[in-house]
C-alpha cells in the first residue's frame, strides 16, 4: 500500500513501556532514534484499573531536557484539575474520555485556551457520536484500540473500521482533523491502519520493549511507506 507523499504520520512511543528506573535517559534514546511524540499515560486507578504517573514526572522530563511534543493522555475522572497541573508540567497536548466529565466541551476549551492542543478520546466501544457537537474544538482523535489501563495488550481488529467511519465523517464535515490509535499498534498492522485513515501512531512495547528502538521505528517507517511486515 502506498501513501501520498505529503502525508505525515507521526510515531508517539508510549512511556508506560519504558524503563522508568532511567526514564529521561530512555526517553531521549527514543526520540534520538527517530520518534516524533512522547506519549504520556496517566492512570488512576479510578477510571481505570491501574496508576501510573502524574504531573511531577512530565515537569521531570522537561526538566530533564527532553524538548519533543509530550502528548498527555488522561485515563481519569474528573479531569479539570489535571488539565491545569499537566499545563503548567509542561504537556504539549492533553486528551480525555468523554465518559470521564461531565463537560467535554468546557474541558475541550480548556485545554486550548491554555495553549495545548486538545484531543478526545474514544473507547473501542464508544460511539463516534459525541463528535458531532465538540468537533470543532478538537486538535486531534484518539481511538483507542484496546480497552485502556494496561501496557501489552491485543489489538482489536473491529477497530480499522471505526478509523475509516471516523476518516470519512470528518471529510464530510470538513475538518482536518489527525486520527490517532493507541493500544496494540505494530509493525504488522500499522499500514492497514494507516491506510484506514490513522496518521498518529501510539507503541508501547513494540517501540520501548524493543532491544534497538531506531531498529524499532526504522521498522515502522518501513512498513508505513508500503513495507510488508
Amino acid at each position: 500500500m502506498n501513501f501520498p507523499a505529503d502525508r505525515r504520520f507521526l510515531l508517539a512511543p508510549s512511556i508506560l513501556s519504558a524503563d522508568f528506573a532511567r526514564l529521561g535517559e530512555d526517553v531521549s534514546a527514543v526520540l534520538a532514534a527517530g520518534a516524533d511524540i512522547v506519549h504520556f499515560d496517566v492512570m488512576d486507578n479510578h477510571y481505570v484499573p491501574n496508576l501510573s504517573v502524574g504531573p511531577m514526572v512530565c515537569q521531570a522530563l522537561r526538566r530533564y531536557g527532553i524538548k519533543a511534543p509530550v502528548d498527555v493522555h488522561l485515563m481519569v475522572t474528573p479531569v479539570d484539575r489535571l488539565i491545569e497541573d499537566f499545563v503548567e508540567a509542561g504537556a504539549s497536548s492533553i486528551s480525555f474520555h468523554p465518559e470521564a466529565t461531565v463537560h467535554v466541551d468546557r474541558a475541550l476549551h480548556r485545554i486550548r485556551e491554555a495553549g495545548c492542543k486538545a484531543g478526545l478520546v474514544l473507547n473501542p466501544s464508544t460511539s463516534l457520536e459525541v463528535l458531532e457537537w465538540v468537533g470543532h474544538r478538537l486538535d486531534f482523535i484518539l481511538l483507542m484500540s484496546v480497552n485502556p489501563g494496561f501496557a501489552g495488550q491485543r489489538f482489536i481488529p473491529q477497530i480499522e473500521k471505526k478509523i475509516s467511519t471516523l476518516a470519512s465523517w470528518l471529510t464530510a464535515q470538513g475538518l482536518s482533523v489527525p486520527i490517532a490509535v493507541d493500544g496494540g499498534v505494530t509493525v504488522s498492522n500499522v499500514g492497514r491502519l494507516a491506510a484506514a485513515g490513522a496518521e498518529i501512531f501510539v507503541a508501547g512495547s513494540a517501540i520501548f520493549g524493543q532491544p534497538d528502538y531506531a531498529a524499532a521505528i526504522a521498522a515502522f517507517r518501513w512498513a508505513l511507506m508500503g513495507g510488508q511486515a
